[in-house]
């Protein structure tokens, strides 16, 4: 069964506590809470020890994704590595990393995330490799909708798969804008991620797209068909295999 879950913020932006009760009923198997904005950290880290227990009872997969705008990196990382050693994976985008020793202090539960267009940083798997070769025991959040926008074709994705498969920890799945907004899945967005079912669903994937709560249940369900997809084409193949990162034909 493949592990799916939603970001809180997403669904209820700074507000987790809402966020989890909204995907409580769900069919939700894993779960990344969210705090974007340095301001959301500290509700949310004074909150986390006594969230974690039944998170980790509830969920399959549980991470945490760091601020993405902050002026001093050193209590940053302070506090994330609170986190880590709770020992849930932090995803931290490689744009606000300029100290790099210091980010090395979240070991292996360090995960970077490939960047959209607009950032500087960490775009493509060029991009990425010096972070990784900086930081050997990162792992990889490859968010796929990322991927999409800074090449369409969704060649830069299989490259990253490529040189840094080995380091995958998550997904993230949404469609997004030119201005940086997640948003549902489109059919176009789908039939562009098929290719990657077979990964995806052998790795935990977090949801981004930003939903109402009445539209929760459809994307997570959208998700699962979209996960299932290489099952129908593996039928239809030869052999009864498919690469994960090729078009079924």
């Amino acid at each position: 069964m493949p592990t799916i879950g939603f970001s809180t913020g997403a669904i209820a932006r700074d507000d987790f506590a809402t966020a989890l009760d909204l995907l409580a009923p769900t069919r939700a198997s894993a779960v990344e809470l969210s705090a974007l904005r340095t301001a959301e950290l500290p509700a949310l880290l004074a909150a986390l020890p006594g969230l974690l227990p039944g998170l980790k009872k509830r969920y399959r997969y549980v991470s945490f994704h760091a601020p993405t705008n902050f002026d001093d990196e050193r209590p940053m990382v302070q506090q994330l590595k609170t986190v880590a050693d709770m020992g849930l994976n932090v995803v931290v985008h490689p744009d606000t990393i300029g100290d790099i020793p210091i980010w090395r202090a979240l070991g292996s539960r360090l995960c970077l995330e490939n960047m959209d267009s607009r950032k500087p940083a960490g775009r493509t798997a060029e991009e990425l490799q010096p972070f990784f070769d900086m930081l050997p025991d990162a792992k990889l959040c490859l968010d796929i909708a990322h991927a999409r926008q800074v090449d369409s074709s969704m060649t830069e994705a299989v490259r990253i798969l490529r040189r840094f498969g080995g380091r995958l920890a998550q997904f993230h799945v949404s469609e997004i804008n030119s201005k940086g907004t997640h948003f549902a899945m489109s059919f176009a967005a789908k039939r562009a991620y098929e290719p990657f079912a077979m990964v995806l669903s052998r790795t935990p994937v977090i949801i981004e797209s930003m939903v109402t709560r009445d539209a929760i249940v459809r994307e997570i369900a959208e998700t699962e068909k979209l996960l299932a997809s290489h099952r129908y084409a593996a039928a239809h193949t030869a052999d009864g295999r498919i690469s994960p990162i090729q078009p079924a034909e």
